[in-house]
């Protein structure tokens, strides 16, 4: 009996061990589990709130309730704060879409500007009179820069910019790019005159259907807003017989005369677009609008606040537009195309391997050589006439190299270019 009694104590004690480390261990399990569980409600809580504040952010109030399962009839903003309406609203001040354009116009309006110019024009008894235009433009600096269209300063002999507060003060012509439709105007004003640029966005990511807003000076009106949608994307538009505009955004945006140079807005109210033209039988809004997006103005105004224009590539050729006549007369295999009817001897162009062309004939008042290659397409653009070379290099820049597509004798050939500087005042027309 007593020689069994320590052999008891031990298995007690060994059970007793036993018991002790699987409490540990359990207790230790149970921890763990808590813990990992508490960290991952930590980083999904962490997510949903990301999550949260993105819906928050780009669809508000109303858009984050709809997902949470919530119907809400409207949410509106007065001077107790937020009420959400469940039903019907019974007492409200401004809507969530009011609140969301009140904000665009508080934010934006200062940065816009009335331009009035002043040119001259003669009537029919050949006297010199003056005629005023109107048009908008925006403040991109606090050193007086200011955006606006080419067409409402062209021509201009005066300039008068004046601000949200009335005041006015001399415009002065920085650079001007025709073919974008853009114009950086300048202005001195006192230093205790705080001038407000405008934010800007980016045209690259707009979606059609999306909300846009334009603040401009339609018939006089100071800073008018309008507001619509993004209608179109991408649209080539004729501003004037020898000038389109390729990627130009399209609105149902009021957009009437002396909106032209405003900001087309996104619902940040950053500027997006410029207020350009529009589509109309009556010269007044029609529900097609046009707007250059932002993102052209910023290649471009660099190079009008350094040149005073935009600095392009050109070939150093003589071209001549093909028509009819031509094809028949030559015998030759397109119906459409540019014909090189002189390649400058050592330049660019020879060097590339363009060809000119021997045959010399009169063509109305000009002498032309037939012959040459015929220039197809450039960088993949199709080539038919001279609108279509301008908007194939207006994006290029002298020294670049570029792709041109050419028939010689009735083959396709492919040919590397390097350009030269478009030459300063270049003009066409069709012969």
């Amino acid at each position: 009996m007593n020689s069994s009694s320590p052999i008891k104590r031990s298995s007690v004690l060994k059970t007793f061990k036993l018991i002790v480390i699987g409490i540990i261990i359990i207790v230790l399990g149970v921890g763990i589990i808590v813990w990992t569980r508490s960290l991952y409600k930590k980083e999904q809580y962490q997510k949903e709130r990301e999550v949260l504040a993105k819906i928050l952010e780009k669809h508000g109030e109303l858009g984050l309730l709809e997902r949470a399962g919530v119907e809400v009839n409207d949410i509106f903003y007065g001077e107790q704060g937020i009420t959400i309406f469940l039903d019907q609203p019974s007492a409200f001040q401004y809507s969530s879409e009011e609140m969301r354009n009140i904000a665009i116009y508080e934010k934006a309006n200062k940065s816009v500007v009335h331009i009035t110019t002043i040119s001259s024009a003669l009537n029919t008894f050949l006297e010199i009179l003056p005629v005023q235009g109107t048009g908008s433009g925006i403040i991109l600096s606090e050193s007086g820069y200011i955006l606006t269209n080419a067409h409402v300063v062209r021509g201009a002999n005066q300039l008068s910019i004046s601000l949200h507060d009335g005041t006015s003060y001399e415009g002065q012509l920085i650079g001007l790019d025709a073919e974008n439709d853009l114009a950086v105007l300048k202005i001195d004003v006192p230093q205790s005159v705080k001038l407000l640029p405008i934010e800007l966005g980016s045209a690259k990511d707009l979606k059609v259907g999306q909300k846009v807003v334009t603040i401009g000076n339609p018939f006089g009106y100071d800073r008018t807003m309008t507001s619509g949608t993004v209608s179109g994307l991408g649209r080539p538009v004729k501003i004037d017989n020898n000038t389109i505009i390729n990627g130009m955004i399209q609105t149902d945006a009021a957009i009437n005369p002396g909106n032209s140079g405003g900001p087309l807005l996104n619902s940040l109210g950053q500027m997006i677009g410029i207020a350009t033209t529009i589509h109309s039988t009556t010269g007044s809004s029609s529900g097609v609008g046009f707007a250059i997006p932002v993102d052209t103005a910023i290649a471009v105004i660099p190079d009008l606040l350094k040149y005073g224009k935009v600095v392009r590539g050109w070939l150093d050729v003589t071209l001549v537009q093909l028509d009819a006549a031509i094809v028949n007369y030559a015998e030759l295999p397109v119906d459409n195309g540019l014909l090189v009817s002189q390649v400058r001897s050592g330049g660019k162009a020879e060097k590339g391997g363009l060809k000119g062309g021997t045959k010399q004939v009169q063509y109305g008042q000009s002498i032309i050589n037939l012959g040459g290659d015929i220039i197809t397409k450039i960088n993949g653009q199709k080539i038919s006439d001279y609108t279509d070379l301008f908007s194939a290099l207006v994006d290029t820049r002298p020294q670049q190299t570029v792709t041109i597509e050419v028939i010689r004798n009735k083959e396709t050939k492919t040919l590397k270019v390097e350009l030269i500087e478009r030459p300063e005042g270049l003009q066409w027309t069709v012969q």
